[in-house]
């Protein structure tokens, strides 16, 4: 079935959206940052929300946060969606299809593979119905996952999120973006092994994640966007002594984005041009690589920054951080990325405020 809303990374539609959340991994943090989380939104705000998850693992994380319970519960699978419409939080309970243990194990595991990436298929499944189906969602907020337990599950296909996701909805040009209060990243590879990046790195991939990034931040009201593009070798090649994939990929891609009108630039040095993104030069800087990216994200706001899919037809957030089994249960976790992931996906899916009339219209 071909997808039901335009590709734009900022889908809005109906005034009261629906957001379906995902637990993630149940093992993980994903169940207390979704319920200390949830458990924060506005008692105005207009939105609602079906939460795809254990309902033990949230009963439990409710428990260990001492906040009361505040959803409506429906078994996954059940006809009754029509009845949970009146709600403003419903919980799709998965236990009686993936029993529960009665000690959560804290570390990757096949059962929390399975679970976590039956949640996610789902949560795609009901973004893919039609607008006035019960049961369809405007946007979908990811917990975190365990790329380990997916692979453990026989989901090693797919990577992450990401991957699954650009498959499910069928899409061929797709990136990982960052978005936080002091800098905005773009990804040209993801979840690549980084001796592989030089391999897979092209000038398509390069150019789409300037384009993607640039349509992003014009639809986040960036109305002319400044892009900073990082090159993939120590002192962006050094005028190729260190490396020739600036001149041969980078900067191609570069020169046909300026042909099309986006403000783009580089390649720069990766180690200098995060701060002057961050002092206020630019809008996006567009990273080769996952770790290139991600580690000045994470360092600057690690709780608050979130992790947007660009290219889809319908809007994915997810907090920026992943299971953190060690910490899991014990009521520790920050639910700020989290936070910051729903609240910017009920951004994305309300439609933006009608223009008032000029005076004298």
């Amino acid at each position: 079935m071909p997808p039901r809303r335009s590709q734009s990374p900022t889908v809005r539609t109906s005034d009261s959206p629906t957001i379906g959340v995902t637990m993630g991994d149940p093992g993980g943090i994903g169940p207390e940052v979704v319920v200390a989380a949830l458990a924060a939104r506005p008692r105005d705000e207009r939105a609602r929300y079906v939460i795809y998850a254990s309902g033990a693992a949230l009963l439990e994380a409710a428990e260990t946060l001492k906040i009361e319970p505040s959803w409506w519960r429906l078994e996954a699978g059940s006809t009754l969606r029509d009845a949970a419409a009146s709600h403003r939080f419903v919980l799709l309970d998965y236990d009686q299809k993936f029993p529960p243990n009665s000690q959560p194990a804290r570390a990757a595991t096949p059962e929390g593979g399975a679970l976590s990436f039956r949640l996610v298929e789902d949560a795609i499944a009901d973004a893919k119905r039609e607008p006035g189906d019960a049961a369809a969602i405007d946007a979908i907020v990811t917990g975190p996952i365990s790329k380990k337990a997916w692979s453990m599950a026989g989901k090693s296909r797919w990577p992450g999120h990401t991957e699954l996701l650009a498959s499910r909805f069928g899409v061929k040009r797709h990136a990982m973006m960052f978005e936080g209060p002091r800098l905005r990243v773009v990804l040209a590879t993801a979840h690549v092994p980084l001796m592989d990046v030089r391999n897979v790195l092209t000038i398509g991939r390069v150019f789409d994640a300037i384009d993607m990034g640039a349509e992003a931040c014009r639809a986040l009201g960036v109305e002319r966007p400044r892009i900073a593009v990082c090159g993939l070798n120590p002192h962006a090649g050094e005028g190729g002594i260190m490396g020739d994939e600036e001149t041969r990929l980078i900067e191609p891609a570069i020169e046909h984005a300026v042909r099309t009108g986006i403000d783009a630039s580089g390649p720069y040095p990766a180690d200098t041009i995060f701060k002057k993104a961050v002092g206020g030069r630019y809008d996006l800087v567009v990273a080769m690589y996952h770790d290139q990216g991600l580690i000045p994200v994470k360092l600057l706001a690690r709780d608050e920054s979130v992790n947007v899919t660009i290219g889809l037809p319908v809007a994915r957030t997810s907090p920026d951080h992943g299971t953190a089994f060690d910490i899991a249960g014990k009521g520790a976790a920050d639910p700020g990325s989290t936070t910051a992931a729903i609240d910017l996906a009920v951004r994305m899916a309300t439609p933006a405020p009608a223009a008032s009339p000029s005076p004298g219209a």
